[in-house]
């Protein structure tokens, strides 16, 4: 009956203690964070976000998407990465275990040579007849700390927590990866363009040399003119090298990024048929937060971080263990195995509750809350950045289709004023400075337009990366 009523109380207590708990454990809730009812100063608020596309779907040109999967298959900095993922694994298999009891076997042998004045060197002399006390001695040893205050548990969570940071922070090195490659190729295509551009004007600035020399010849020019006219072409030949020197550090950078040596890039299309879907839909900012990996990675650290807070508060309470031990035990090694002699058997249970600790403990609780508070602030700005990326990519794209339209203009136009400028020229209706300054004209226009069709490729690619696309 003794043991019944003792039963009981136990239950009640421990039934007790639990409720208590509910106190400690440690709820995660999203903390508020400044949202837009849509980006940019559009009114549209359609759901279906560019960030649904595969990368496969948004990047359709075969040899930039063979320099992605090189790149997710080779790079480096996303191998580190998914190595990471296989540590916070392990962590986590290693946490699930948290709450199963601890099994640890011993065998052990103590020999003692007691003082023969002493009370246990008189009765090992007087009972057994010798001068040493020997103890031979295996076991198993289990443990078991019962999850009263859920600290156990919550450290479970936080380790999870911390897997899935792990995991969405890998996915951002992806995201990164593909349009760092993205962004790479493309600047290929615009310099390959820029080549050919400053290739095809240094033609022409040989045709107008050849015209000024022979201007000069019938006395129709003077040696100012050939020479403003040989300058001119030096300046556009000194481009072709350095262009070319631009290309092949291009080239490098990309073998890099897809885990290669540095070597040369195949690519099989211009940057005026490079395409990239247009008119792109930002979708809703609130689905950004739950779909871009930096964001999200950076929330499992909240959660995490308001697990620590719960693990350090429940510390403070106390502990209880309970611990079981079993085995054989002998003063002889030749009963060491006599069964049942040699058995025994201890069950202990104890509460711990920590005193004076110097005021680690509080101090712990207290870090572990302000580093929580500390990463709210972080998760906070991480959104705030992210949306203003997307901003900021909505505004590069649209003014950028205005710039290139007008530039597509502006080199059709300085193209023709070149042809009224050499025929005019030829009839001694044009001075050799008016068809200097129109060709000069019109290779920076060209070279302008192709930098602009790269920088709205690159815009898309922002926009596509800011909203959480190539996720998958």
């Amino acid at each position: 009956m003794f043991a019944i009523n003792k039963l009981i109380y136990i239950t009640l207590a421990i039934a007790t203690l639990s409720i208590s708990s509910c106190g400690i454990r440690q709820v995660y809730h999203r903390p508020d964070v400044p949202l837009p009812q849509q980006f940019g100063q559009s009114n549209i608020t359609d759901t279906n976000s560019v960030a649904n596309l595969k990368w496969n779907e948004f990047f359709t040109d075969t040899t930039l998407q063979q320099l992605i999967r090189k790149g997710l298959e080779h790079n480096y900095d996303l191998q580190i990465a998914l190595k990471n993922i296989d540590i916070a694994r392990e962590q986590v298999k290693q946490a699930k275990t948290l709450e199963l009891p601890e099994l640890s076997a011993q065998v052990g042998v103590q020999i003692d040579r007691p003082s023969d004045n002493s009370l246990n060197g008189a009765t090992a002399q007087g009972f057994l007849h010798q001068a040493y006390l020997n103890d031979y001695n295996a076991n198993l040893t289990l443990s078991w700390e019962a999850d009263v205050w859920g600290k156990i548990h919550m450290q479970k969570q936080a380790t999870v927590a911390r897997y899935l940071q792990t995991y969405e922070a890998t996915q951002a090195v992806r995201t990164r990866l593909i349009s760092d490659i993205a962004q790479g190729y493309y600047n290929l295509l615009m310099l390959d363009e820029q080549l050919n551009i400053a290739q095809y004007n240094l033609k022409l600035s040989d045709t107008t040399l050849l015209l000024a020399r022979l201007q000069k010849e019938a006395g129709n020019a003077t040696q100012l003119g050939v020479e403003q006219a040989e300058a001119q072409r030096q300046a556009t030949a000194i481009l072709i090298p350095s262009l070319q020197q631009a290309i092949a550090l291009q080239e490098n950078a990309l073998s890099i990024l897809t885990g290669d040596l540095p070597g040369s890039i195949t690519r099989s299309t211009l940057l005026s048929e490079a395409t990239i879907p247009d008119n792109l839909s930002a979708g809703v900012p609130v689905s950004m937060v739950s779909r871009r990996p930096d964001v999200h990675a950076m929330e499992m650290a909240l959660v995490a971080a308001s697990k620590d807070v719960g693990v350090a508060r429940a510390s403070m309470y106390p502990s209880l263990v309970i611990t079981a031990q079993g085995g054989l035990d002998a003063f002889k090694t030749s009963n060491w195995f006599n069964i049942p002699g040699s058995l025994f058997g201890i069950v202990t249970g104890s509460v711990a509750q920590p005193l004076l600790e110097h005021r680690t403990l509080k101090t712990r609780y207290k870090v572990a809350e302000d580093q929580r508070e500390q990463t709210v602030l972080q998760f906070r700005q991480s959104v705030l950045n992210a949306v203003g990326e997307v901003d900021n990519a909505l505004v590069r794209e649209e003014k950028l289709k205005e710039q290139q339209q007008i530039s597509e203009e502006r080199v059709d136009t300085l193209r023709k004023s070149i042809v009224n400028a050499q025929l005019l020229f030829r009839s001694d209706m044009a001075t050799y400075l008016e068809v200097i300054t129109a060709q000069g004209n019109a290779l920076q226009a060209e070279l302008d337009l192709a930098n602009i069709q790269k920088s709205k490729l690159d815009a898309s690619i922002d926009l596509y990366r800011a909203l959480g696309g190539g996720r998958n």
